[in-house]
């Protein structure tokens, strides 16, 4: 079964196309991550999946167009970790958790004992727990984009976007982080599409990988097959060997380049 369904998919801002008929799928349960330098349209792509900004082309969540959903039913569908999450830093630690509750709560707009406990095994599984009466502008920035994963899994959506998940965490946090959701992933039959930077976490956790260079689709497969030297080599402009993890995955080790002109064919990829 495929949870999301993306043909041709197209975004504009003004003059520029900065995604460029990029195709996507991701099936139940999978656990899928886009790579691609800065500029790669990962983050556009994401919110043109989330319905956030226009796009042209196929996208589907469970064979239903997103931009035909309710906000209410596509929040019950998707939560979405963004990149730059506008957050209120007045708000206390749990009251911006139950923000994810949202589209479960009813018309009086009250939670119930659920949403209270969903909101407080989530803190302390992402040790929040000791945090929950702070105000999010006491907070640290990795702290802080554990909140905004918290508010995304109290939501208990099937399928979980991931903008840059780990960009603010230190590299323990990471794997915390990480494993938090490779667990609700086995526990809840989670469906999980990121766009990440880190290759090496992506190798270690991807499933499958879509590359992105400057908007368009360059390959689709596993992590082994499309993170390869000549890859790295080709679309991010560095030098770095990929070794294979003894626990299965792979690992990006940069190194100095042996060919200083090497960034010059991405720039020529940009340049069209």
């Amino acid at each position: 079964m495929t949870d999301v369904f993306a043909r041709d998919v197209v975004v504009r801002y003004g003059d520029t196309t900065v995604v460029d008929h990029v195709d996507l799928e991701v099936g139940t349960g999978e656990w899928l991550v886009l790579l691609g330098p800065n500029g790669a349209g990962k983050s556009s792509l994401i919110r043109a999946l989330a319905g956030t900004v226009p796009a042209e082309g196929t996208l589907q969540l469970d064979g239903d167009d997103v931009r035909d959903l309710p906000a209410r039913e596509l929040a019950r569908r998707l939560a979405v970790v963004p990149q730059d999450p506008v957050v209120p830093m007045g708000m206390r630690v749990t009251d911006y958790a139950l923000l994810g509750r949202t589209p479960y709560i009813g018309s009086f707009g009250v939670e119930g004992p659920h949403d209270l406990e969903v909101v407080g095994e989530t803190l302390e599984r992402l040790g929040l727990g000791t945090f929950a009466d702070r105000s999010l502008g006491t907070l640290s920035g990795g702290e802080l984009q554990r909140a905004v994963l918290a508010r995304a899994l109290v939501q208990e959506a099937p399928l979980l976007v991931l903008d840059e998940p780990t960009s603010a965490l230190d590299v323990g946090r990471q794997l915390d982080v990480l494993e938090l959701v490779s667990e609700l992933r086995s526990e809840r039959g989670l469906t999980v599409l990121a766009a990440m930077h880190d290759l090496t976490l992506a190798g270690q956790y991807a499933d499958q990988v879509v590359l992105l260079a400057c908007g368009e689709h360059i390959a689709t497969g596993p992590v082994e097959q499309v993170l390869t030297e000549e890859t790295i080599r080709r679309y991010y402009g560095a030098s770095a060997r990929v070794l294979e993890h003894p626990d299965g995955g792979v690992v990006v080790v940069p190194s100095r380049p042996r060919d200083p002109a090497a960034p010059a064919e991405v720039d020529a990829l940009r340049r069209g």
